[in-house]
């Protein structure tokens, strides 16, 4: 959740977040940063009054709370709800030496800890019922009688059930008033659905893609969802990595590799986000020992096996073109203008046994360059030594004995290609 805001208010990243409250949690003035909980176990509350005198920039919201009893909320304080850590907290040493992005993060930790003492925001609901030639209409607004924890946040609170509260403030209506009315009637186009932002993605991957408002019904699908915590700032910077996603301002838009990496893929299994929430919820069964891990891996063989055979009958020949992110290739091909000129011209006869070297990061789209007729075999293929593996996109193409293979081969990268 803390992603989340901080993408929606601050355009930072998961894995920028990440980083950054890791290092409030170095710096110890965060509690442990990796969990999947909103909650506080009831050993802290006897804590809390410390923390709070602990937070020497926010004198001005504590002091309302200072020497009164803090309240103890359900909605806070559970035990049954903490799962290995509690929610991310202040430790109340005080915050120095942070730099303006760590500050910020470290600001929302503090107010939301605050405000979880606060009193109740009293709100009062309005219905208005009118009647036109005998055929009835109603509307409902909301009106904030007292802010109470809101106060915390100040006009920085703009989430939206406070957005739809605003847009139905209603006028002072007299019970039995009439008058005349013009109707005004409106027609509209329905909007697709906007694309992802970082912050509707990781909400997404919590629930395994079902579109879930209510944070209770999200909490009950969580264990469903795709990654951990911890893991799904690292999922999305995969993707960032392998140029199926880029960003355009907030959004984050499919590139045509990523396009047809998923149209590709016929096995809808391996494509189903829902499949890997359902597994991800086993593995929890398996943890709490409600599940039986050999059946579980009997599913997985059935599966696989299945899938195995799919593909092997598969006929098609399908492929996928590998493009490198365009802002990156051409800002390479500014810096090395001339190193690729060399490489693409004719090595001198005495040294054409000699084996070029190429840097690892020099940058070359194609992956022979052309040649003249008359030079040796090995001088023009060694040319792409050092270029970024057109398979996986995360190694660089190295000679082997008998062929040039990727350095990622350990971890399974395919690429491989005879010396012939």
């Amino acid at each position: 959740s803390l992603q989340v805001e901080c993408n929606k208010k601050f355009a930072y990243s998961a894995d920028e977040t990440l980083k950054l409250i890791q290092s409030l949690y170095e710096k110890k003035v965060a509690t442990y940063p990796r969990v999947d909980t909103t909650f506080l176990s009831d050993d802290i509350y006897p804590k809390c009054p410390g923390i709070l005198k602990g937070l020497r920039d926010y004198e001005v919201l504590t002091a309302p709370l200072a020497g009164a009893s803090l309240p103890k909320s359900k909605k806070v304080f559970d035990n049954s709800k903490v799962t290995d850590h509690h929610a991310i907290i202040p430790t109340g040493v005080y915050a120095q030496n942070l730099t303006d992005m760590e500050r910020r993060v470290y600001d929302l930790i503090a107010r939301r800890f605050i405000a979880v003492f606060y009193p109740d925001c009293k709100i009062s609901t309005t219905t208005v019922m009118g009647e036109v030639d005998k055929i009835e209409f109603k509307v409902t607004g909301k009106q904030i009688l007292e802010p109470g924890w809101r106060v915390v946040f100040g006009k920085d609170v703009k989430d939206t059930s406070e957005e739809k509260e605003d847009e139905n403030v209603l006028p002072a209506f007299v019970k039995g008033e009439s008058g005349p009315h013009v109707p005004d009637l409106n027609e509209k186009w329905t909007q697709p659905p906007r694309p992802y932002t970082e912050a509707t993605l990781l909400r997404a991957m919590e629930t395994a893609g079902k579109l879930v408002d209510n944070d209770e019904l999200r909490d009950a699908l969580k264990e469903n969802g795709i990654g951990r915590p911890s893991t799904r700032a690292a999922i999305i910077e995969t993707l960032f990595k392998r140029n199926y996603i880029r960003k355009e301002r907030k959004n984050l838009i499919a590139t045509p590799t990523g396009v047809e990496l998923v149209q590709i893929i016929h096995e809808e299994l391996l494509k189903s986000a829902e499949l890997t929430g359902i597994w991800e919820k086993k593995l929890r069964e398996i943890e709490k020992k409600t599940y039986d891990a050999r059946q579980f891996l009997e599913e997985l063989k059935q599966m696989v096996s299945e899938i195995v055979m799919s593909v092997l009958s598969d006929n098609t020949n399908r492929r996928i073109t590998i493009q490198e992110a365009v802002a990156q290739t051409e800002e390479k091909a500014k810096k090395e203008p001339k190193k690729r000129e060399r490489k693409a011209s004719a090595p001198k006869e005495k040294k054409a046994k000699a084996e070029p070297k190429v840097p690892a990061s020099s940058p070359s789209p194609a992956l022979t360059p052309s040649a003249p007729a008359s030079a040796p075999a090995t001088g023009n293929a060694d040319t792409f030594v050092g270029q970024p593996c057109p398979v996986c996109g995360k190694g660089t193409i190295i000679k082997g004995k008998t062929a040039y293979g990727c350095s990622e081969w350990r971890n399974g990268c395919t690429y491989r290609k005879n010396f012939e």
